[in-house]
């Protein structure tokens, strides 16, 4: 067949310039990736995409290889040296070992990566990690990275050689010998610098270079995963009608007995036990190269005994599950239980507990406690405000923490240059008496 055919089959060409675009196209974004800040949401989005194309040049290669196997290539131009035919091997060679190897490495970098991000192939379909190398212990997960790392660098350097020798092949044949072996991948196209498939190539070519450089991923500025806001915490805290509330009437407690069948003071002398009611919000947000990167707690529980009239005896006690934070994009949130960042695997809980408790105005506390996250504890105040309406109890707050003294943030994650060190941590919530 091969002895008879004058160019590549159309599956071929077809395949030979969408991975060729595919090529071109993956350098620029992997130049784009190293000079951007580390840690950055458009490095982040980069990296996701530089994967997505990865894995499809492995998948199209794999394609290509398949019908090269039953569709051999043309013959070699008559009179080709074989010198030059022997090189023409070593350069296809070289770039079916670039095209199935730099996939093959960049997924052993993923899966073996001290922070493991998951994979969406085009933010959709989940990419597997390679199997086993996951979960390896520390000293033999580092050295397959170490290979995939070196693997990576030497075929990157690679593809910059066979391009240049594969492009200066092309020229070389269609300017100087004037032979059929641009037309072979461009049917119809003639020998010589006026031939209009080449200027159409070289246009391409530099439309897929200035693409790989104006392209602009889509960039995730994270919404909690539940946006709406929870309307039973926040409704109730804007002004209402005038209620019979224990912070309403500024006046003694031995001055309002009249007013204990509305909202029976009595009871609220003692600390009461109150119940969250559904629709209660823990959220935090921090700031990524100088993107704000909002997110949430979807799982925690709190135990709250407590009243304005005895503070003194008042207790809070928050449990947070580190392993519910959700940010609104699934693969930092993936990323975020790691050893890097919150260490779930040994820390699974945050406890923030409290015991006493400061009024610094009308309506108005401060909790003073000790939070105690990723096996560290440190002391936190947490003002807050609180309203008061017979059974029902309305209360946000909004306190900061430095995220480097809890070790949220290990390696070059422990840099504040691109996250910063201050996280600001809100809660709203309505709660009703036991």
């Amino acid at each position: 067949m091969a002895a008879t055919r004058t160019r590549y089959t159309t599956v071929a060409i077809f395949l030979h310039w969408l991975i060729a675009a595919a090529i071109i196209f993956q350098v620029i974004i992997g130049w784009r990736m190293g000079d951007g800040p580390k840690g950055s949401p458009t490095t982040f989005a980069l990296f996701q995409l530089h994967k997505s194309i990865g894995f499809t040049i492995l998948l199209l290669s794999l394609a290509r290889l398949a019908w090269r196997l039953v569709n051999p290539a043309p013959l070699a131009p008559a009179g080709q040296p074989k010198w030059e035919r022997l090189a023409a091997k070593a350069v296809h060679v070289g770039f079916y070992v670039i095209m199935i190897g730099l996939p093959l490495t960049g997924w052993i970098l993923v899966s073996t990566s001290r922070v493991v991000v998951p994979t969406l192939w085009w933010g959709v379909i989940p990419w597997p990690h390679l199997p086993g190398l996951p979960e390896l212990a520390a000293a033999p997960k580092h050295a397959w990275h170490e290979v995939g790392e070196i693997g990576h660098g030497v075929l990157v350097k690679l593809t910059y050689l066979l391009l240049v020798l594969h492009l200066g092949a092309v020229a070389k044949h269609q300017v100087l010998d004037k032979d059929e072996v641009f037309p072979n991948m461009a049917p119809g196209a003639k020998p010589g610098l006026k031939e209009p498939r080449l200027w159409l190539a070289v246009a391409g070519f530099a439309a897929v270079v200035a693409a790989g450089y104006l392209f602009t991923p889509t960039i995730k500025v994270a919404k909690p995963a539940d946006p709406a806001p929870p309307a039973e915490a926040a409704a109730p805290v804007a002004p209402a009608a005038p209620a019979p509330t224990e912070q309403a009437a500024p006046v003694p407690d031995t001055a309002k007995p009249e007013t204990a069948a509305a909202a029976p003071v009595p009871a609220l002398k003692d600390p009461v036990a109150w119940t969250v009611q559904k629709g209660a919000s823990l959220a935090f947000s921090a700031t990524w190269s100088g993107n704000p990167i909002e997110g949430r707690f979807t799982r925690w529980t709190a135990d709250i005994l407590f009243s304005p009239e005895a503070l003194d005896r008042s207790k809070l006690t928050v449990a947070v599950d580190m392993a519910s934070a959700a940010t609104g994009d699934a693969q930092r949130d993936e990323s975020l239980p790691s050893g890097d960042f919150f260490d779930t695997a040994e820390h699974p809980k945050a406890i923030f507990t409290a015991s006493k408790f400061r009024k610094t105005a009308e309506g108005k506390y401060v909790a003073d406690g000790t939070l105690d996250l990723r096996g560290v504890k440190k002391p936190l105040s947490l003002p807050f405000s609180l309203k008061i309406d017979g059974d029902t109890a309305t209360a946000r707050g909004v306190t900061t923490l430095d995220r480097t003294t809890f070790g949220v943030g290990q390696g070059e994650w422990a840099s504040t240059d691109e996250i910063a060190a201050k996280v600001k941590v809100s809660f709203s919530l309505t709660a009703k008496r036991k």
